[in-house]
């Protein structure tokens, strides 16, 4: 799949896969920035700007190891691309940690991109959905 991309900082990766298989694409800091500890959050600018292809999502995801060494995820997880934005994609950070601050620098890889096939559809309204074995029983309903 070709993805039309922007670069907004000349210096900076585009994004990449750590791995031939990987199915994410990491992106990096356009900016420094400091988050408190316990919920201190920032928009971070990634230096980027893509087309998503129509009929495709891009997903805005955490980097697992951010998350599990450093308590910093995405706050809106997963942030979602739409085919029609053109501006610079950001991040949406949050650092988790209840004591220690985290400090990003520019050219840290902060979360990773994933590129998604995803089915335009037609609502078709109707009076009833038909019964299942589960029907309306939702959260909680399979036991804790």
């Amino acid at each position: 799949m070709h993805v039309p991309i922007r670069r907004l900082e000349a210096d900076l990766p585009l994004p990449a896969a750590q791995h031939p298989d990987d199915a994410g694409y990491d992106l990096y800091a356009a900016v420094d920035c400091h988050l408190d500890p316990a919920g201190g959050r920032a928009l971070v600018a990634t230096g980027i700007a893509i087309a998503v292809p129509s009929g495709c999502a891009g997903l805005v995801l955490p980097r697992s190891g951010l998350a599990l060494n450093h308590g910093v995820t995405c706050l809106n997880t997963p942030g979602l691309i739409d085919p029609l934005y053109r501006g610079e994609v950001k991040v949406l950070l949050v650092n988790t940690d209840p004591s220690r601050p985290y400090d990003v620098q520019r050219g840290d890889r902060i979360a990773q991109l994933v590129l998604l096939h995803v089915e335009m559809i037609e609502w078709v309204e109707v009076d009833d959905l038909g019964a299942t074995e589960r029907n309306v029983f939702g959260f909680g309903s399979t036991g804790s």
